[in-house]
């Protein structure tokens, strides 16, 4: 919920002095160019009145469309390239009516650095002869941004490897063959020895399976010689038949739809197969609503107290109005919440609410504060029906925290101004002082950490243009502490490849980011919040909101907590995946104009998590008596003791159950 909250909170707070000449319309030059990532280009603006002459000292103010995501602008017009993607400038000057400003566009296309490193998927360095394998080559820039260059390849000894032009090596004789590509401006070479052909024999295990569409099959290739012995590191190539599946190339396959797949696994000339028997998953349960709680504001998150008796609603000013509040509920009853109280602060936006461990303390957020003064408010939380604000610190937050995360005394939040973590104490609450920063090696343009999770010492910050990031702040794995966080690993994908269609559908400039993170046994499940460049319009009364939300949640393995890597994605159809809760092997996803999702998450997770039919249950959360009627807009969710607790923005809170599979039945 980054776009419209800092744009309105920005506009807001800005008034545009009017000229003695009213201004008809504002030229910018240049209104296209391109960049690369870190470098500037100075913009101008020119402002006309109806007659076509100049406007002499007529003000001109520079905003970055939509907020602060790949590139920042300054006062003069200079634009700073911070990501890759589109930065959409707007140049507002005075109109000729009253409150009525006169914007001109300008367009800057930020590409990534150029190419500094290949990576090689597979990494292979020993084949047989007659082996056949084909080589992906990756292009990355030197901060991680995918490129991509067209690649080259070359063996020093093609009579003993042989490469054609997209990558594919076949092993011809024994020996030695050295591998160079080039891609851009990088250069790598690996070598290849190459093996007399010893395999007489190929065979996969199991034979045959029966599993459900999602279920993972583990394939176990294996070669023997002549002599019956077992031959070493040997690599096949996997194929199926028919579509509707995939099977990776460590040999794990799973399907989408149901049916029977062939799998097939080629060596030098030798090949093995397998059967799998798919039946549908069948992960369907109903779903009850259980009880409702309206407010007439736009509501935000939903915080459910360690006592699981009492609730904390928190409200955003997106529409024009509150945002200055927080809402104590009462749960006891999940049938007939109610308020018993709200805390209200200097903020037009209150985005997030969370408690201590033991819930006798905790937090809420401020952004758009009439005195510019955000940061964090501290709460009582010892009588949960009643929070009082106890302290307040804004020291070196002022420009809006969005996000916080409690764990073990120390608040972990997001600085909007800087796009840094900082790590604050309140293990004294009455006296909160910070303890800890940091922040990715990027200027402060495109600079933005959305969201935070924390377990067993390590911080997952979903960095929006940069990615995952995984820090130790007190795990042990690379000394980090609260007060000094150390960088574990980072996982960094090309967002604008991933959403090209959300740009097809709304033009340059859309709005795309890693928005939320959360750890879960060896997979960290992170979801995009993605928006068209312009913002739309949902359900009545002509609100403006966030408009048609797009973005999926990727599976990330972290088994190996150094080499993060995608393995499975989940991507709803009518809205987009906003905050995630997990508890055991299910998955609650704010969707939302979507609504709730539930998804089962059970066993090893690859593929296409839709697709596999991993859905137990759906619940659009719009009402016709919501802030904005009949619209869902669903924020996240949280489980406890068999209740789901749902906050919608444009309806309030939501209290559902998932029945027993058994209530399907009569």
């Amino acid at each position: 919920m980054y776009r419209l909250s800092l744009l309105l909170v920005f506009i807001s707070s800005t008034s545009l002095v009017a000229q003695a000449v009213p201004v008809a319309r504002v030229v910018v030059q240049p209104a296209e160019a391109a960049i690369q990532v870190g470098d500037s280009i100075r913009l101008s603006a020119v402002a006309y009145d109806s007659a076509g002459r100049t406007v002499a000292g007529a003000k001109i103010l520079w905003i970055t469309s939509g907020g602060r995501f790949e590139g920042a602008v300054d006062s003069t017009g200079l634009v700073v390239g911070g990501a890759t993607g589109t930065v959409v400038i707007t140049a507002l000057a005075q109109g000729g009516s009253p409150g009525r400003p006169i914007a001109a566009l300008a367009r800057i296309t930020v590409l990534p650095l150029p190419a500094s490193r290949i990576v090689f998927e597979p990494s292979v360095s020993r084949m047989t002869v007659g082996q056949s394998l084909a080589i992906a080559a990756l292009p990355y820039a030197s901060n991680g941004d995918r490129r991509y260059d067209q690649a080259s390849w070359a063996s020093d000894n093609p009579n003993v490897l042989k490469i054609g032009s997209a990558g594919r090596i076949t092993a011809l004789a024994p020996g030695k063959a050295a591998v160079t590509v080039h891609a851009g401006k990088a250069t790598e070479s690996f070598t290849v020895t190459v093996a007399p052909n010893q395999v007489a024999s190929v065979a996969l295990e199991p034979l045959s399976a029966s599993v459900r569409t999602g279920d993972v099959v583990r394939f176990n290739f294996s070669a023997k010689s002549r002599a019956g012995g077992a031959v070493a590191d040997v690599i096949p190539e996997w194929s199926l038949a028919p579509g509707g599946a995939q099977i990776d190339s460590d040999g794990g396959f799973v399907a989408e739809m149901a049916g029977t797949y062939q799998v097939f696994a080629s060596f030098a000339g030798h090949r093995a197969e397998a059967v799998v028997e798919v039946r549908p998953r069948d992960a369907v349960r109903p779903a009850t609503l259980v009880g409702r709680l309206a407010i007439k504001m736009m509501a935000g998150e939903f915080w459910l107290h360690p006592d699981g008796k009492h609730g904390y609603l928190t409200t955003l000013g997106l529409s024009g109005g509150g945002g200055d509040r927080m809402y104590a509920i009462d749960v006891s009853d999940p049938a007939s919440p109610f308020i018993t109280d709200s805390v209200m602060v200097d903020a037009r936006v209150v985005n997030d609410v969370m408690t201590t461990e033991d819930g006798k303390f905790g937090v809420m957020t401020r952004e758009g504060a009439s005195t510019r003064k955000n940061g964090i408010v501290v709460l009582s939380f010892e009588d949960p029906a009643h929070p009082k604000p106890i302290a307040e610190f804004t020291e070196t937050v002022t420009g809006g925290v969005h996000s916080t995360f409690i764990y073990k005394g120390h608040v972990y939040l997001t600085d909007d101004a800087t796009g840094s973590m900082r790590v604050i104490d309140i293990r004294d609450p009455y006296h909160p002082k910070q303890v800890g920063r940091w922040e990715t090696p990027r200027s402060p343009a495109g600079r933005i950490v959305h969201d935070i999770d924390v377990k067993d010492g390590l911080a997952y910050l979903s960095y929006w243009n940069d990615g995952l990031v995984i820090l130790d702040v007190g795990n042990g794995i690379k000394g980090g502490s609260p007060e000094a966080p150390q960088l574990v690993s980072q996982f960094k994908y090309d967002l604008n490849a991933l959403y090209r269609d959300v740009e097809a559908v709304g033009g340059p400039g859309f709005i795309r980011g890693t928005h939320t993170a959360w750890r879960q046994g060896k997979y960290v499940y992170i979801g995009d919040e993605v928006f068209p460049a312009t913002v739309g319009r949902t359900g009545g009364g002509g609100v403006p909101t966030l408009g048609r939300a797009f973005g999926r949640l990727q599976v990330i393995d972290v088994s190996d907590i150094t080499k993060p890597k995608s393995v499975a994605w989940y991507e709803p159809k009518d809205g987009g995946s906003h905050n995630v809760w997990v508890a055991g092997d299910t998955l609650y996803l704010g969707d939302y104009q979507g609504g709730l999702r539930v998804i089962d998450i059970s066993g090893e997770l690859r593929g296409d998590l839709l697709r596999q039919g991993r859905e137990i249950a759906h619940v659009v959360t719009g009402d016709s008596k919501g802030f904005v009627p009949n619209s869902a807009n669903t924020w996240g969710a949280i489980y406890r003791n068999g209740f789901i607790y749902v906050p919608d923005i444009n309806s309030g809170l939501w209290i559902v159950k998932v029945e027993a599979k058994s209530a399907l039945t009569p």
